[in-house]
């Protein structure tokens, strides 16, 4: 698997796995991204930042994520303490196609965000979700990621966890 930038031309890619993991969430009884967010202008300005990058399999894009290295507002005020005020990357909006689910591909993407952050001089990685997200919440626990409060976005309060790479 390797990560790729994601061009504006594949915008509707992005957001047919976006869509997908909102009713798979929703089919979860997960709350999160069921009031709008991530939309097609959330996507659009991914793409256009360059902030925007595919999970790539056997040539298949497989997966959608954000990675920003900008700093996220939200997590400015986090109801706990962070690891540490160094530069960090913040991963948003994962979501694997529909046939990438179930495969423990969580295990090869988040070892290939921290290698690609790594190469950017960055040392340390934030990322949140929601409570009830048990998979994601799984997913961070598994790979070394420390709970380190709660913030406030999209109208309800996530879970923030980071780590040093």
């Amino acid at each position: 698997m390797e990560l790729i930038a994601a061009r504006e031309t594949e915008l509707q890619t992005a957001l047919e796995m976006i869509n997908a993991a909102k009713k798979y969430l929703r089919d979860c009884g997960v709350d999160q991204w069921q009031r709008g967010y991530p939309d097609e202008a959330c996507i659009r300005q991914d793409l256009q930042t360059g902030k925007g990058y595919f999970f790539v399999e056997k040539g298949q894009r497989i997966g959608y994520l954000c990675i920003d290295f900008d700093g996220e507002p939200a997590y400015d005020h986090l109801q706990g303490e962070w690891g540490t005020g160094e530069p960090y990357a913040a991963v948003h909006r994962m979501a694997f196609s529909p046939d990438a689910r179930g495969k423990g591909l969580s295990s090869k993407a988040i070892p290939l965000i921290e290698d690609f952050c790594r190469r950017q001089g960055i040392r340390f990685f934030r990322a949140d979700t929601d409570e009830k997200n048990l998979k994601m919440r799984h997913i961070l626990e598994n790979n070394g990621y420390t709970y380190r409060g709660t913030i406030w976005f999209d109208y309800s309060a996530k879970i923030a966890f980071d780590k040093s790479i």
